[in-house]
């Protein structure tokens, strides 16, 4: 291989250049739905994609728009990808070359991952109205790991392991679950999937945690309910915390910096950056819910990017958590703030103890 200069190559980037659609970057998108697209090439629809800070460019994400009645084109590649149906109805096919097509519906909601190097097509199922779609990759770690285009999108290795065309109920929606995990390949329904309970974490939250067709990267879903708030964690980059319902905010900083606020709704996307404390607040009139699309499955080891420690146990013990107890009392004071202009009562009870303090005592006669 010639070199002409001593330019640094960015594999990805060059890639993503090359594919001439809205390139959205930030801290925060107010709300995917509506982003700007234009026409893809590479897909056949629109598309625009969404490299936020919080990645650290190791992770990226796309919006792709599927016209009525259309498809995309069939696609291959050796990155991982999860798909979450933005609106739309519609269905999805994959196959490998020496195996039978698997071919399922979909809806607004709903939830799956494209099996490592198979081939694939969307399909619109409406023919008045539009699909759109937001995917989270791993393109960005695969494409400058190896630095080859054709080695990415023109490589004829099959996953067996991970994807056996003969399992006719891969895509069924049907999955195992161990306590709040579970490997599944296909989630009809994001937004009344069944969570359990998750003490650690605080606020009466619950909770799901996916490995989908066998990836390194993974999904969850978390719901906490009114006048609440989680407790504050961190971990690595790349997690792409995803709003399914309710109203409120994030707080989000490196350790001993300015904390930054993002307010979300449905529809919004925020990515803590790695190793950032965030804090996730719910200030509306019903519960809140989110999925976050990111690196490390529960299933499958990936700590280069993201470490072990433990999420749902305190700093003071060698985890990643602030308890309620140890966290700045600003924090509940902003939350307060933020219930009062809406006029919303604060649930948080004896869970954090200056709020405890506000509470009146018992009654006497």
């Amino acid at each position: 291989m010639k070199y002409t200069s001593d330019e640094r190559i960015d594999t990805y980037r060059k890639w993503q250049q090359s594919q001439k659609i809205p390139i959205n970057t930030g801290f925060l998108i107010e709300d995917v739905r509506k982003i700007e697209v234009a026409p893809w090439d590479h897909k056949g629809g629109l598309g625009a994609f969404i490299n936020l800070d919080g990645t650290g460019e190791t992770n990226d994400a796309y919006v792709c728009e599927i016209p009525p009645g259309k498809q995309l084109k069939v696609q291959k590649h050796l990155y991982e990808e999860m798909v979450f149906i933005l609106d739309g109805h519609g269905a999805t096919s994959v196959w490998q070359k020496s195996g039978k097509k698997h071919t399922f519906e979909w809806h607004p909601g709903s939830l799956f991952a494209v099996p490592l190097n198979c081939s694939y097509q969307l399909f619109n199922g409406q023919g008045n109205a539009p699909v759109r779609y937001f995917a989270v990759t791993n393109a960005p770690f695969m494409m400058n790991v190896f630095h080859n285009l054709d080695f990415i999108f023109d490589n004829d290795f099959v996953f067996t392991d991970r994807f056996l065309p003969e399992d006719d109920e891969y895509f069924s929606g049907k999955g195992q679950l161990w306590g709040r995990k579970m490997s599944v390949n296909f989630v009809p329904n994001t937004r009344d999937f069944q969570l359990y309970e998750w003490k650690e974490r605080g606020a009466g939250g619950k909770h799901v945690n996916f490995d989908l067709a066998g990836n390194v990267m993974g999904a969850h879903i978390s719901e906490f309910p009114v006048g609440r708030y989680k407790k504050a964690h961190r971990h690595g980059p790349g997690a792409h915390v995803t709003i399914l319902g309710g109203q409120g905010y994030s707080l989000l900083w490196p350790e001993h910096g300015e904390m930054v606020r993002a307010d979300w709704k449905p529809g919004s996307v925020v990515v803590p950056p790695s190793q950032w404390f965030h804090q996730h607040f719910n200030s509306g009139a019903e519960p809140a819910r989110y999925l976050a699309l990111r690196w490390n499955s529960w299933r499958y080891r990936f700590a280069v990017i993201n470490s072990d420690t433990p999420v749902d146990v305190s700093l003071k013990e060698g985890g990643a958590q602030i308890e309620y107890e140890d966290e700045d009392r600003k924090i509940h004071e902003i939350f307060e703030s933020a219930l009062a202009k809406v006029g919303a009562p604060c649930h948080m009870g004896s869970m954090v103890p200056w709020c405890a303090q506000k509470e009146p005592g018992p009654s006497h006669k």
